[in-house]
């Protein structure tokens, strides 16, 4: 997952339904077709084999890694039965595309100079203290710490460099000056990039730097190392590293001693002019196939659960409609899109690059660190809602994870079905099993936000807090087969429910949304009476209200687009009954709230 974010903040949340015993719980899921078909095809044993397969590489846009991870997921959709666009007869309903975009540097991608953008490479690297008579002692390899050199690092000369190691206080220029760093290896606590910039312009061979989270807990887990980027020098040529806490700690009490000599070496390979890679594979629609779900799972990064565990997951989802289609079990009515690339930038483009395609994107769900073994690394699955009232007002059981969630202002709010509509299909999955499925606020940083940014429904599976996010200890071992396949199937099936809904269908969601609604309603009462206690405004605490209202309100409108072909007058009415039931809800727990502090 990107971040945008220094940290991330608190933990996981429980929605207001899930939390309140729902009578939802009694009610027949209008999935359960599709769940039926689904599980017992669903072999999470195929995520795990490309997980393996992609956790042998650094995957980086353009790179050999990223590229060899795009084709093995391009073999498994062919063998699934998909075929490969250019080749595709008007007949052939299930079809896959590799795309092609030069690599520039974009306003996303700052760590890169204007124009045509290289790939970059890690091949090795290593980092020791030269001692008495020339004997090293290892501080870090990239044998076991893959996250060591830092992106855009260039390679040292044959069998390395050695050079005095010098700490500097603060990540200033003063304290650069100070230091007099030409010709030195600069060490500091605080953010690589800068620390980067500053020193090699003051001539400084290379840099290294330590900024664990907090939350990564680096004192218990003292090998771990974040990745990291610097800005591409093609003149310095220079390279950085950040460093885990027992390197830190070593190279601190080796200074205490008195002066220390380095020895780095770094090996690195950049592909200039560089190709994207991206797949689109679509299984087109019966009826309406202008009309799509749109998935989406990034390749880029390193990790195993960010984001191998997506990239499978969402394969094995493909290979699973694709059997069922083919066999004749399901019949979508509208496209299912599948989307493999670089995170953000290939969704985006998805929506953007055809207006008219754009048009008929109905919803879209990334698949973002889907796979965490929840023993192993401490998160907990989550479905990040798209922006709500709970983003502006974080209460009760609502909590922002640690990678860290911030005030949204009411007019960013998107009312619409989605959120309650995937927990609840995520909750048929977990029925029976020990799947803990949990909800945060909106927070942003993966491929739901393009969607959202395009003014669709879009929403993300994933998992936090997870100690090794963006670390090198995040490889396959921390993988759960069966957290994928709880997150695939439940995935899958909400899409293929949507893909071919007809008035039933629609109208059971409808009364799933309206219960919804009102167990939202009743938790906010409560919430607001107990502030209110505590002395809190009657008229700020009714607002809040009045807002979780009008947003179900409006959310239960936008149910007007699931029935395929358009809504029946049956679910027409439906809607307007719920729509009115929700406003009269709204309006007693205000009443109620009143009349509380009136006695």
């Amino acid at each position: 997952m990107t971040t945008n974010h220094s940290t991330r903040f608190l933990a996981v949340v429980v929605s207001a339904l899930a939390a309140t015993g729902s009578p939802l719980h009694s009610q027949p899921s209008p999935a359960a077709p599709h769940f039926s078909l689904v599980r017992p095809r669903f072999d999470a044993a195929h995520s795990v084999e490309t997980v393996a397969y992609l956790d042998r590489f650094v995957r980086w846009p353009g790179n050999a890694g990223f590229d060899s991870s795009i084709m093995h997921v391009a073999g498994k959709l062919a063998a699934a039965g998909f075929v490969e666009k250019a080749a595709a007869k008007p007949t052939d309903r299930m079809t896959y595309r590799i795309e092609h975009y030069p690599m520039i540097t974009t306003a996303r991608d700052p760590a890169a100079p204007a124009g045509p953008r290289a790939a970059w490479e890690p091949l090795d690297a290593s980092l020791s203290i030269v001692g008495a008579g020339g004997k090293s002692t290892p501080v870090l390899s990239f044998a076991t710490n893959r996250n060591m050199l830092a992106t855009n690092s260039f390679s040292t000369p044959d069998g390395g460099v050695s050079a005095e190691l010098v700490r500097v206080s603060a990540v200033t220029a003063a304290a650069l000056d100070s230091a007099h760093v030409r010709g030195k290896i600069v060490l500091a606590d605080g953010r690589l990039g800068q620390l980067f910039t500053l020193a090699v312009q003051r001539g400084a061979v290379g840099v290294l730097a330590y900024s664990m989270p907090k939350y990564t807990q680096p004192e218990r887990y003292t090998n771990s190392i974040q990745f990291t980027s610097v800005t591409y020098d093609s003149a310095a040529r220079a390279w950085a590293m950040p460093i885990s806490f027992a390197a830190r700690e070593k190279l601190n009490a080796a200074l205490a001693a008195g002066p220390v000599t380095l020895r780095a070496m770094t090996k690195s390979r950049f592909t200039q002019p560089a190709v994207e890679l991206a797949i689109v594979a679509e299984i087109r629609g019966s009826v309406k196939p202008d009309e799509r779900w749109v998935w989406s799972a990034h390749v880029q990064e390193p990790g195993a659960n960010d984001n191998a565990s997506g990239v499978g997951t969402l394969q094995e989802m493909a290979r699973v409609a694709a059997d069922l289609v083919k066999t004749g079990k399901e019949d979508p009515k509208r496209t299912l899109t599948f989307l493999w690339g670089q995170e953000i930038t290939e969704t985006a483009r998805f929506i953007s690059e055809d207006s008219e395609r754009a048009k008929g994107i109905r919803w879209g769900m990334s698949l973002d660190m889907v796979g965490e073994d929840t023993q192993k690394t401490g998160g907990t699955f989550l479905i990040e809602k798209m922006p709500d009232p709970s983003a502006i007002w974080t209460r009760g059981e609502d909590h922002h994870t640690e990678w860290g969630g911030s005030v949204l202002k009411e007019d960013r709010m998107t009312p619409h079905y989605f959120n309650d509509y995937v927990l609840r299909r995520c909750l048929d999955q977990a029925k029976g099993t020990d799947w803990v499925v949990k909800t945060n606020p909106f927070e942003g940083g993966s491929d739901h936000t393009p969607f959202l940014n395009a003014k669709k429904p879009g929403l993300l599976l994933w998992h936090f807090t997870d100690v090794f996010y963006h670390t090198d200890g995040d490889r396959k071992e921390m993988v759960s087969a069966s957290e994928m396949k709880n997150s695939g199937i439940a995935a899958l099936v909400s899409g293929l429910t949507m893909a071919s809904a007809d008035g039933a269908t629609a109208r059971s969601i409808v009364s799933e949304i309206e219960k919804a609604a009102l167990a939202r309603l009743e938790t906010e009462r409560k919430l607001s009476a107990d502030t209110l206690s505590r002395g809190g405004a009657t008229a700020y605490e009714s607002h809040i209200l009045e807002t979780w209202g009008a947003w179900y309100r409006d959310a239960l409108k936008t149910t007007d687009d699931i029935e395929v072909g358009g809504s029946s007058a049956a679910t027409k009415s439906a809607i307007a009954a719920s729509v009115r039931r929700v406003e009269e809800a709204t309006q007693k727990a205000i009443a109620t709230l009143k009349s509380s502090t009136n006695k």
